[in-house]
């Protein structure tokens, strides 16, 4: 599909693909990528998962990841990437632009009279300020548990049953969990009242949502982008109005296959060796 021809969108937001770890869904992604011509796209943390990047495992899909934001680069989207915990090294280039992509810590939009604040939320997680290494512990082990999680899945559909996510009954059981979730959702959403925002965006916590939250001071509506491990979300800007995008809920992505790529002949280590390298140029 030639890119005029792909379904517009106005504003796009993607999380936590985490490109470099077994979870990452990356040929929905791409897919999905393939499939819209957004005029902004928001990379909001947790792109490329340097925290579980491995020389032995970044496969071709999740290269195409990369080489479909390139293309879109190429065609006059704006791109903003707000870097978040898992690709932290990107944190050094917050500030500097190359061309249409923009680094940054957070990125505000004024859309239709109303004031979006988008970033990706690990500012307010003490496991990653003052415990990085415990995080990044829980991380593998949430990527073993995914893997783990999809040759299950793989047996289920075989047999005809319905796929189920080991991760989310985990996250849905625990109260600790939940609390978490909770506190994440009603700081962001208090911090945007207090700062007079219309909308507060989110990544992180991989929880998709929209929803009202109200404080002493205001409402303010609350979202979340969710991410390509379990929920294959996006938000979408359109008309004047947010929504949430589901991979699995689109039909129309049933029948859109991927093609061969015979371009992609860099190896991993390469294509990332290059894009900082350029980057570090341009911004000396």
């Amino acid at each position: 599909m030639k890119f005029e021809e792909r379904r517009p969108v106005e504003t796009v937001i993607i999380s936590d693909t985490h490109l470099g770890t077994y979870g990452c869904h990356a040929e929905e992604l791409v897919s999905y990528l393939k499939s819209i011509r957004p005029s902004k796209l928001i990379l909001n943390g947790d792109i490329i998962d340097i925290w579980q990047f491995s020389k032995s495992y970044f496969p071709k899909d999740h290269i195409r990841v990369i080489k479909e934001l390139t293309n879109m680069l190429s065609k006059g989207v704006q791109v903003y990437y707000i870097p978040g915990n898992h690709d932290e090294f990107v944190r050094k280039f917050c500030g500097q632009s190359i061309g249409n992509l923009h680094i940054d810590n957070k990125v505000v939009l004024e859309q239709d009279g109303q004031t979006s604040w988008i970033f990706h939320g690990d500012v307010f997680d003490v496991s990653m300020r003052y415990s990085k290494w415990i995080a990044k512990l829980g991380g593998q082990g949430y990527d073993l548990l995914i893997l783990f999680n999809r040759f299950v899945n793989r047996w289920l559909q075989r047999l005809g049953r319905e796929k189920i996510s080991f991760s989310k009954r985990v996250k849905d059981s625990v109260k600790a969990a939940v609390k978490h979730v909770n506190d994440f959702e009603t700081t962001a959403a208090l911090i945007g009242i207090s700062n007079g925002y219309d909308h507060v965006i989110c990544g992180h916590i991989h929880k998709p949502t929209i929803k009202e939250i109200k404080g002493e001071d205001g409402q303010i509506t609350y979202m979340n982008s969710g991410d390509w491990i379990e929920n294959l979300t996006s938000l979408e800007y359109n008309d004047c109005r947010w929504s949430l995008y589901r991979f699995e809920e689109d039909l129309t992505m049933k029948d859109f296959a991927l093609q061969p790529d015979l371009a992609i002949e860099l190896s991993s280590q390469q294509i990332l060796i290059e894009l900082i390298e350029e980057f570090s140029f341009k911004r000396a």
